[in-house]
């Protein structure tokens, strides 16, 4: 049986029951959308976005240094950043986390030096002063940052994404789905979680095998874990062998709306999936109705599968 929060649907076993719940699929699919920009339109995702507004984005460079150094590390800014824009201190006896930061000044339009290197350099341009030059990158140099788990202060606004209800038995059945799924599943320890802030990956076994491989960090929260697993087993339907990092919010957006429906077929709230896609690109709500087709299959196919399992 499955359930929604106004009322019970059964597909029972008759000549109709696909597309009943194909309908049925489709309309809480609506359902998301409209979920999907009422989050949007809400105070609490506005005041995450302003925040996330106000942290760089950082080079591929940057973000292998930020790695090494600190592996756990989900935010980062300068010490005057954290105290000046977040209200937040950096702990005492921290550690900087030291990454490459670029130098803007004014720039010779002939060897893109600054003032001072220009003078010492062999260019011969002077149709300009220096005061009348453009500011550009002129070089990188060494600069201290901090993890937000570093500081202390004003907490930041978090968007509620967690799912609720009773999943005691439905996280079992999903495992015992793994294998007619042809994916392979772990469940982690969160002692033992090597993957940062994310609550579940879908990976390669090897490089050799072509099998997918899902972890998700293990919780209290049995709802969550579930959801999470049925988000994992969507990636592993729909996008195993795709490498388009261009794809990436698109491949969310389908992943996420299949958990939101499988969810909802067991009963679960998995209303906070609007904030998890809302997250995402502007235009998430069409997206979803565009992918209505593979969404809705890869829903289905996961239900059936757990159903018989």
């Amino acid at each position: 049986m499955a359930t929604t929060s106004d009322t019970s649907v059964s597909f029972e076993e008759t000549d109709t029951r696909n597309d009943e719940m194909h309908s049925t699929i489709e309309a809480w699919i609506d359902d998301l959308v409209a979920d999907v920009d009422e989050a949007k339109a809400s105070q609490q995702f506005q005041e995450w976005l302003d925040v996330q507004s106000r942290f760089h984005d950082y080079s591929h460079r940057n973000t292998l240094l930020i790695n090494l150094q600190c592996p756990e590390a989900t935010k980062v800014a300068g010490y005057n950043t954290w105290r000046n824009e977040f209200d937040r201190h950096v702990q005492e006896g921290e550690q900087a986390i030291w990454i490459w930061a670029p130098i803007i000044a004014k720039q010779c339009p002939e060897c893109e030096n600054s003032p001072s290197y220009h003078e010492q350099s062999d260019c011969e341009y002077d149709e300009t002063p220096p005061e009348d030059w453009s500011k550009g990158l002129v070089g990188f140099k060494p600069t201290a940052v901090f993890d937000v788990s570093q500081t202390e202060g004003e907490p930041l606004p978090e968007l509620e994404t967690e799912a609720a209800g009773d999943a005691d038995d439905l996280v079992p059945a999903l495992l015992d789905a793994a294998a007619a799924l042809d994916v392979e599943v772990r469940v982690v320890d969160a002692a033992d979680w090597d993957h940062g802030d994310a609550k579940g990956v879908c990976k390669h076994q090897t490089l050799h095998e072509c099998q997918p491989v899902i972890e998700a960090k293990a919780r209290s929260n049995q709802a969550d874990l579930a959801v999470t697993l049925i988000h994992e087993y969507a990636h592993a339907l729909l996008h195993f062998d795709v490498d388009d990092d261009t794809e990436r919010a698109k491949r969310e957006v389908e992943a996420e709306a299949v958990a939101y429906i499988v969810g909802r077929y067991f009963d679960l709230d998995t209303s906070g999936s609007a904030f998890y896609l809302a997250a995402w690109q502007d235009d998430e709500a069409a997206g979803i109705q565009e992918r209505l087709g593979r969404i809705s299959s890869t829903a289905q196919e996961i239900i059936g599968t757990v159903v018989e399992s």
